[in-house]
């Protein structure tokens, strides 16, 4: 089921790989691409993965996890993100995007966040956006993803997971506002409606949340499936799934520990999902997708350490995959 090819929309996946979003910390200091963006996404895209989404990209500079992070809230970064998508492309696979705002969790002088609650540790406390700097957000979001079909990306995710922005709204657990915005869907519905009114509707767009908060109060795979639910018809095709990252607890992780999660989401809206945590082999893989678990695989931290994952171990299931010309020589 892992090389079993996928179409959402128009957009046809050559497997079921997915490499999701990981900070790496490398962007110069005004958001900008550098040649360790064109390295590391060209050799997963080599790796064979079949859908690449970059690193969460900052809508604005101070919503940024830290300023060496990847940005995308002017013009001047589209040259450099088309870098990216031309050399996922180049070597046959899907170029994605995840936009973001960390909200309190911006490493930045002046964080804000939906209420004055800190997330804990060395995170400064927020400033409790006002109803304004909510809108400017929503614009911000809305330009981010205009560059990014600008830049030829093919999916967009958003970024309503780990704690930030979005989520913070979600999660009654820093969410305590007592305007129209102590519903958190109500700021997702915002974020949506704007998105999609410059995203074209032939692309793929997706939306990453957390299932679990792993703690009493927070956000359970029920919640956010009714939220989800609340803004799916506006033309949203794809939820990746995850968890964590609101408070500061203790996660038992184990290999595949969320893809219960993922198939509850899977269950709840009907919508296509992408499942992971920790998933260390392909045949945990493939299974997660035989099993109606999820519908494409996320490959993490292993694809950190091993770049031709796929490559290397598709014989293991039976599968004799296309193997990259210059590299033939290595094939087992």
């Amino acid at each position: 089921m892992l090389f079993k090819s996928l179409t959402i929309k128009n957009l046809t996946l050559k497997n079921r790989a997915v490499m999701p979003p990981m900070c790496m910390y490398s962007a110069a200091n005004d958001g900008k691409v550098t040649d360790f963006h064109l390295v590391h996404y060209g050799s997963r895209a080599i790796g064979g993965v079949g859908l690449i989404i970059q690193e969460a990209t900052g809508i604005v500079p101070d919503g940024r996890i830290t300023e060496n992070d990847l940005g995308i809230w002017s013009d001047e970064h589209i040259p450099g993100l088309k870098r990216i998508v031309n050399v996922i492309h180049e070597h046959g696979s899907i170029a994605g995007i995840q936009i973001n705002h960390a909200g309190r969790k911006a490493k930045v002088e002046h964080p804000v966040g939906p209420s004055a609650i800190t997330y804990g540790g060395d995170y400064k406390t927020p400033k409790e956006m006002t109803i304004q700097d909510i809108k400017d957000t929503v614009k911000a979001f809305k330009d981010a993803a205009r560059r990014a079909d600008q830049a030829g990306y093919d999916l967009l995710e958003i970024h309503g997971a780990h704690g930030y922005l979005l989520f913070q709204f979600l999660s009654p657990l820093s969410n305590k506002r007592t305007d129209q915005y102590q519903d958190g869907k109500v700021f997702l519905k915002e974020v949506m409606e704007a998105v999609t009114s410059v995203w074209p509707k032939e692309k793929v767009l997706c939306l990453r949340v957390s299932a679990s908060e792993y703690t009493v109060g927070g956000v359970t795979p029920e919640s956010i499936s009714e939220a989800i639910n609340s803004v799916k018809d506006l033309g949203l095709d794809l939820i990746d799934v995850s968890s964590g990252g609101n408070v500061l607890v203790k996660i038992e992780a184990y290999p595949g520990y969320q893809l219960g999660l993922s198939k509850e989401v899977k269950r709840l809206t009907g919508l296509p999902i992408i499942g992971g945590g920790l998933v260390t082999s392909l045949e945990l893989a493939d299974n997660a997708i035989g099993l109606g678990q999820c519908d494409l695989v996320y490959f993490g931290r292993i694809l950190l350490r091993e770049p031709y994952l796929l490559l290397t171990h598709a014989n293991e299931l039976g599968y004799d995959i296309a193997y990259p010309t210059p590299y033939i020589r290595g094939k087992k």
